[in-house]
């Protein structure tokens, strides 16, 4: 039976999605193996993760402004292409300084593939399945975290981190292979950079793009120190920490397609809902800390509700963009990262003033500030040619 080209043209953006995640997170579990083989401390490898992050939420804007006027396809095929190139250097250089560079390009890449990738995903299908065809963008990334970065670990710690790496390498070159193969020529229907930044920052835009930091900032505030929680206050013996922590990288993927669905019906009520129920979870989370079962119930919430919330958050900032809606694509991965690191600063200082259920407690505080920005931002309207944007 063939499948409809909608269908495999998704199917393309969520395995190169998978294989960007993979990249991204993989050196998170293979750390100590990082540095002891570059012959730097294990903070130093660390910020092989920072650089990551910081070029994705810097970088990816700004090519996705250079590349602006090309076909997306032709984006997405170099992308992978570069990203291939960048990971072997990961793989084969000795070079600490030399992999820094990489991972931050390899980062800058990512953020226009998620440009790209949405892009493509709406010009797909339909307008009225426009969240759903984003979630499957999202959730590739998502299913990365739950199963890709585990798998990666697993065969870092049993071939070496290169082995590893090199394993990515090849999801990639065959992610290209099915991207050039299968994914269908997306022009640029949408003005130059100069143009659609006039839309894609417009004060709106920028509401949006201030609830995607916080909900991500509350979420990793409590998420990045989540382990000494589950020791130390819950009580959970740490061969079972894993088991908790694949539960809830499962819980993002569940609430990253299910989030989509939802994201079409009225994403602007469903960032409400998420961000009430995601406060509530983080505020149960620290109440009842010591009780395993619920614990373990709430943070499974907290998982489908953050990555559930997904799909509305990027539905919401290109809609509000209308004509800026190409360049806006890449935008809430920005926030989304600059959120990641101002969480987890503030979920650090928290732990290291007062302990761990001090993290979860900063980021129930920032989850209640998101609360009153998800409902203003919900009373925000497109501009009349917001159709544009979500076209582009």
């Amino acid at each position: 039976m063939t499948l409809p080209s909608s269908t495999r043209t998704l199917g393309v953006l969520f395995v190169g999605a998978f294989v960007m995640g993979s990249s991204e997170l993989l050196v998170v579990g293979v750390l100590t193996l990082v540095a002891d083989d570059l012959a730097v401390s294990v903070s130093s490898a660390g910020s092989l993760v920072t650089g990551y992050a910081l070029g994705l939420a810097f970088g990816g804007p700004l090519l996705t402004a250079l590349t602006i006027r090309l076909d997306r396809r032709t984006i997405l095929c170099a992308i992978l292409a570069v990203a291939v190139a960048c990971n072997l250097v990961v793989t084969m250089s000795t070079s600490y300084e030399v992999v820094l560079v990489a991972r931050i390009l390899t980062g800058a890449l990512a953020g226009l593939f998620d440009a790209a990738a949405f892009a493509v995903a709406v010009a797909v299908v339909p307008p009225e399945r426009t969240g759903r065809a984003l979630a499957v963008v999202i959730s590739g990334v998502a299913v990365s975290t739950a199963v890709g970065v585990p798998l990666g670990t697993l065969l870092g710690q049993a071939v070496g981190w290169r082995g590893a790496y090199a394993a990515v390498v090849v999801l990639m070159a065959i992610a290209l292979a099915m991207t050039a193969a299968l994914v269908p020529g997306v022009p640029s229907t949408g003005g130059g950079a100069g143009d659609q930044a006039r839309y894609a920052f417009a004060p709106r835009v920028l509401s949006v793009l201030l609830l995607c930091a916080l909900v991500f900032a509350s979420t990793y505030a409590a998420l990045t120190y989540i382990v000494p929680f589950l020791s130390e206050v819950t009580g959970v013996p740490d061969a079972l920490i894993s088991v908790f922590l694949l539960a809830y990288g499962i819980a993002t993927a569940v609430g990253a397609f299910a989030g989509g669905r939802y994201a079409d019906r009225h994403a602007g009520r469903t960032l409400i809902a998420g961000s009430i129920a995601a406060a509530g979870s983080l505020g149960a989370l620290y109440v009842f800390g010591d009780s395993a079962v619920l614990v373990a119930v709430f943070l499974l919430l907290l998982g489908v509700c953050a990555m559930g919330m997904g799909p509305s958050l990027q539905h919401r900032v290109v809609a509000l963009a209308g004509r800026g809606g190409q360049l806006a694509q890449s935008l809430p991965a920005s926030a989304i990262n600059l959120g990641v690191a101002l969480g987890s600063a503030v979920g650090g200082i928290s732990l290291a003033e007062l302990g761990p259920s001090a993290a979860i407690l900063s980021g129930l505080v920032l989850a209640a500030v998101a609360i009153p920005v998800a409902w203003a931002t919900n009373r925000l309207q497109p501009p009349r040619h917001a159709a544009v944007g979500l076209c582009g």
